[in-house]
């Protein structure tokens, strides 16, 4: 895996580094009041650094916003969890108690202890 990123990092460079050498003449770019001339390749370059920085901040925004409200449902699940556990405590108990009353399961219980 590491050749293949080091292979694509290398392409992506060699590309930039032929782009470069291909327009390598100068533009101007107009910022509200302020002029910049510099050559072509170097200001798309800049344009495409700018970009890719935006995009990686705008993913780190979403990924943020995303487990912020995550957090939330997990916190409502857990809760939900708690309230079901209890629920099945509840019911275990219950159904011991009735099992007791039961004339059947004195029996049992009966045998159960004259076995013992």
């Amino acid at each position: 895996m590491r050749q293949i990123n080091f292979l694509m990092i290398f392409v992506f460079c060699l590309t930039l580094v032929l782009f470069s050498l291909e327009n390598n003449k100068p533009a101007t770019i107009q910022l509200v009041k302020y002029q910049v001339q510099a050559p072509l390749s170097v200001e798309l370059i800049l344009a495409m650094g700018v970009g890719a920085v935006l995009a990686w901040v705008f993913s780190v925004w979403t990924r943020l916003q995303r487990r912020l409200a995550t957090r939330g449902e997990v916190s409502q699940r857990d809760a939900r969890i708690q309230e079901l556990e209890q629920d099945v405590e509840q019911y275990k108990s219950e159904m011991q108690a009735q099992q007791l009353t039961l004339p059947a399961a004195k029996e049992t219980l009966h045998q159960e202890a004259q076995a013992a």
